[in-house]
């Protein structure tokens, strides 16, 4: 996930009844140190099965929406990897050489919504504030699917963040301009949440979250069981 550490502020008062902002910083605390666990013979197994899923269900939502007559997800906002996140770039290549437009996050400014740029293997990138790459040029893209970095899910699609906001604030910020978009949470299925985990007030749930071990409950803009007219092949590379 386009991940953002952040030291939360806690107030030393005297209590022993834990806030909702102390449980998701236990929660964060325990999902990091599962992932920085996980050996890394899976971490680049888990990445390969996850792009080889995303590469698959984009080809269909794409075949079934042209079938249908509406308008085919065309533009991806991604996210450049920081340490222990799933590594989607080899993906990013494929789309567009296939002629997906693909865009990655740019900070703007510290506690605002992000801006999402246009991406292509050979654009310029350069370290952002956070020290994650970031496009230097083009024009602010609308995307139509926004993969979301994700430390801890639930069944519901219920994400955990790591503490910035920053994937809050735009997710709102595009819900409030009217564009219709899908969002995909990327986890570790390592991260996944107990049952009686609460999101915060302002957390929107997910369309749907992807891990190495499937889709969490289900793949978006499922429409059912599928032709299996049209083979689609990831490099598995």
């Amino acid at each position: 996930m386009f991940a953002f550490i952040v030291h939360p502020h806690h107030s030393h008062c005297m209590t022993t009844q834990n806030t909702p902002e102390d449980t998701a910083v236990q929660h964060r605390t325990r999902l990091r140190k599962l992932r920085a666990e996980m050996p890394e013979d899976q971490r680049s197994r888990g990445g390969l099965l996850m792009r080889a899923r995303l590469f698959t269900w984009l080809n269909v939502a794409r075949d079934e929406a042209a079938r249908a007559g509406r308008p085919a997800p065309a533009t991806v906002a991604a996210f450049w990897p920081m340490a222990d996140e799933p590594d989607l770039r080899p993906l990013l290549s494929q789309w567009v050489e296939n002629g997906v437009a693909v865009a990655l996050p740019v900070v703007r400014e510290r506690n605002a919504p992000l801006a999402f740029l246009p991406w292509t293997p050979d654009a310029e990138l350069r370290a952002g504030p956070y020290g994650i790459q970031e496009p230097v040029a083009g024009a602010e893209v609308l995307p139509d699917v926004v993969l979301v970095p994700t430390l801890g899910y639930t069944d519901q699609g219920d994400r955990l963040g790591y503490g910035g906001g920053y994937y809050d604030r735009t997710l709102a910020a595009l819900r409030e301009r009217g564009h219709p978009f899908v969002t995909i949470g990327i986890a570790w299925s390592c991260g996944e949440l107990d049952a009686d985990y609460v999101p915060a007030a302002h957390d929107y749930p997910l369309d749907a979250v992807l891990t190495q071990d499937g889709w969490v409950p289900h793949a978006p803009l499922e429409q059912g069981a599928t032709s299996g007219t049209t083979l689609h092949t990831y490099r598995m590379n």
